[in-house]
C-alpha cells in the first residue's frame, strides 16, 4: 500500500516470554519497518487470564528487553523521519507548538508532527509545509505561502 504508515503497540515481559520470543518481536518489528510504536512492560490486571501466570520474568530483564526495544522503535523513527528533508508535505495546522508559542505545529497526511513559524491565522487549515531538518520524532520546516481550506 503506498503512502502508508504502520504502527503498532508493543507489550515485553509478558508472563513467561522467552528470550526468544523476544527476539521474535524484534525481529517482527524490523521486518514489518514500523515507524513508531507505543512500547509497555507487562504488568498484571486484576481479572484477566494473564494476572493468574507466574511471572518468572525479573523486572531487570524486562527494563532491558524495553530499552533494547526502544532503541529499534527511535532508530527506524529516525530513519523514516529523515526521509522528508527537503520535501514538501501538507499539514493540518492544529496550534502553537507545545514548546513555543511563536512556532506552529500540525500533523502531515502520515501523522509526522511538523513544526514551523507562521501566522496563527492558518490554525485549522491544511498548509504547504517544506521539511528542513528531521528529528527522531518530529520535523521541522518552513511555510510555503499556498493554502488548502479545510471543509
Amino acid at each position: 500500500m503506498p503512502n502508508v504508515t504502520l504502527t503498532t503497540d508493543i507489550i515485553v515481559g509478558f508472563p513467561n516470554e522467552t528470550d526468544e520470543e523476544f527476539e521474535e518481536t524484534m525481529t517482527l518489528m524490523e521486518e514489518v519497518g514500523f515507524e513508531a510504536a507505543y512500547t509497555f512492560i507487562y504488568s498484571p490486571r486484576e481479572g484477566t487470564p494473564a494476572a493468574r501466570k507466574k511471572d518468572a520474568i525479573s523486572n531487570e530483564v524486562k527494563k532491558q528487553r524495553l530499552y533494547r526495544l526502544n532503541e529499534l522503535v527511535n532508530k527506524q523513527s529516525a530513519e523514516a523521519m529523515k526521509g522528508y528533508e527537503g520535501k514538501t508535505v501538507k499539514v493540518l495546522v492544529e496550534g502553537e507548538s507545545k514548546k513555543d508559542a511563536t512556532v506552529l505545529a500540525g500533523y502531515t497526511e502520515k501523522n509526522k508532527l511538523v513544526n514551523f513559524k507562521g501566522p496563527k491565522s492558518v490554525v485549522g487549515k491544511i498548509v504547504d509545509v517544506k521539511i528542513v531538518k528531521a528529528k527522531t520524532w518530529s520535523l521541522d520546516g518552513e511555510l510555503i505561502e499556498n493554502m488548502v481550506e479545510v471543509k
